[in-house]
């Protein structure tokens, strides 16, 4: 059963940075596909960066330039590197990981797999 818990996420100013990461456990796959997606209330799930089984990564429109999605070689945490925040980049934000078909612009097509918690960012104004 993967477990996956995030930590780093907090307050900041917009301009400000912040780095996510999402310790994972008890996945037995080694290759597979580990996504961050974010969620603000009332809305839809937004899938915002992805790292495939090759390594490949993706990013939604969103936060491309921004946002940098990378993963330790044991592949055991993921990362988020935040840059020029925006206060529409408050949300919670999500970690998975599972089998995927492919990602491509922050989403893992064919996706199964487990998701974490959550931590909050907040940007202000």
């Amino acid at each position: 059963q993967g477990r996956l818990v995030e930590s780093g996420g907090g307050s900041v100013q917009a301009g400000g940075s912040l780095r996510l990461s999402c310790a994972a456990s008890g996945f037995t796959e080694g290759n597979y596909c580990m996504r961050w997606f974010r969620q603000r209330p009332g809305e839809e799930n937004e899938p915002i960066a992805a790292i495939d089984s090759d390594g490949s990564t993706s990013y939604a429109n969103s936060v491309k330039g921004r946002f940098t999605i990378s993963r330790d070689s044991a592949k055991t945490t993921l990362y988020l590197q935040m840059r020029t925040l925006k206060p529409d980049d408050t949300a919670m934000y999500y970690c998975a990981a599972g089998t995927c078909s492919y990602c491509d612009g922050g989403y893992c097509f064919g996706f199964s797999g487990f998701e974490g918690q959550g931590t909050q960012v907040t940007v202000s104004s």
